[in-house]
């Protein structure tokens, strides 16, 4: 991750908003995503258990547990973007091509 990214996480709001991620896991709209077994970042198809719910704005930089906030995403996509949005994780990608 580029070293440009700096925050302070709020403690009390990602736990509020982990609780949220929950309940919304729970309910008939996020089967219904998983069902389609695509991931939002790469576009591959996996089977439901292989896809996870990110935050495109990530909880510990104050995004929340909205359905406008949620993706399914594969194991991968979900590890590489860690806590950029999805505007740095393409200045740090064009980052690490300019390094090359």
């Amino acid at each position: 991750m580029g070293t440009w990214v700096h925050f302070q996480k709020d403690e009390a709001l990602v736990k509020r908003e982990r609780e949220k991620a929950r309940a919304l896991k729970a309910g008939s709209w996020w089967r219904a995503r998983l069902s389609a077994g695509v991931c939002h970042y790469c576009a591959k198809k996996f089977p439901p258990d292989q896809l996870t719910m990110d935050h495109i704005v990530p909880v510990a930089r104050g995004g929340r547990s909205v359905k406008g906030n949620v993706v399914p995403a594969c194991a991968a996509c979900n590890k590489s973007k860690g806590v950029l949005t999805p505007a740095e994780r393409i200045l740090d990608e064009l980052e690490m091509e300019g390094a090359e």
